[in-house]
């Protein structure tokens, strides 16, 4: 649903949450719509996936039109943060590639998460902050902003102060992209969200965590829908409205048991959950 006085937000759906049902983007694309969803977020994968199988950028961008949906941000996984110079070329490289694909669709954000240091502590937060500039200004001639991300389960750049931390000295308008999951796995509370301004946040991933496994053991698929674990997702929508943020709100769940479910069953009962949660 588009914002309304109930709700600030843009309701969207990460394609993720319906990955194990293996349909082909177009038909996500009119699922997520029929679903009643105004925006998607679809993974670099699965675009260049459609390309490969002889689709066409322009007649996929014309149908997420027509179906009155906008592109809120796409995920890749380009190795732009990387400390070996010649990986961190290759991956600039890549996040090139990928940054045409999403403006082609006409989107305005893309994931910027730490892949490829996620697995090795110790990283420099000036020279993350200095990689970050680098990767804004990649994108900027074409549209598109770079969110940077920060992930639970990674050894850098998991705690929203790094995040904080890289925006601020990257000397940029740089912005975030935050998940409920990542926040919780990575040790950060959402009380730090007070301290950002609304705008840094133009996408809001949403998903909600059970109370077990403890949050060291916890993964990405136990993500269930939201009000369905022990998130305070109350209380973080309550902050997005006092720092005056209004985000996409970008369903993100990896749950083996929904994708065992019909796709649409998934989506509306996603959709429901995350507005009774947003708007009661």
């Amino acid at each position: 649903m588009p914002a309304t006085a109930a709700s600030p937000f843009t309701y969207c759906l990460n394609t993720s949450t319906i990955a194990g049902q293996n349909l082909p983007l177009p038909e996500m694309v009119d699922l997520v719509a029929d679903a009643g969803f105004k925006a998607i977020e679809p993974w670099i994968r699965e675009i260049v996936s459609y390309q490969q199988q002889g689709g066409s950028l322009k007649d996929l961008r014309r149908r997420i039109e027509d179906r009155g949906l906008v592109v809120a941000s796409a995920i890749g996984f380009a190795q732009w943060i990387v400390d070996d110079d010649a990986m961190r070329a290759a991956g600039l490289a890549q996040a090139r590639r990928d940054i045409e694909l999403v403006a082609q669709l006409g989107g305005k954000y893309i994931a910027a998460p730490p892949v490829g240091h996620h697995e090795k502590p110790g990283l420099d937060l000036l020279a993350a902050a200095a990689r970050y500039a680098d990767l804004f200004d990649l994108a900027k001639p074409f549209g598109v902003t770079p969110l940077l991300e920060i992930w639970g389960p990674a050894k850098s750049l998991h705690r929203l102060g790094e995040a904080m931390f890289i925006a601020a000295e990257s000397h940029r308008p740089a912005q975030l992209l935050l998940d409920v999951y990542h926040l919780y796995k990575g040790g950060s509370t959402h009380t730090g969200l007070r301290l950002l301004n609304g705008r840094q946040l133009p996408v809001f991933h949403v998903n909600d965590y059970p109370a077990t496994p403890p949050r060291e053991r916890i993964t990405d698929a136990d993500r269930v829908y939201p009000s369905d674990g022990t998130a305070p997702l109350q209380e973080i929508f309550t902050m997005l409205r006092e720092i005056h943020a209004t985000p996409f709100l970008s369903l993100e769940l990896f749950n083996a048991t929904y994708y065992q479910q019909d796709a649409m069953t998934v989506l509306t009962t996603g959709l429901r959950k995350l507005r009774e949660v947003v708007e009661g």
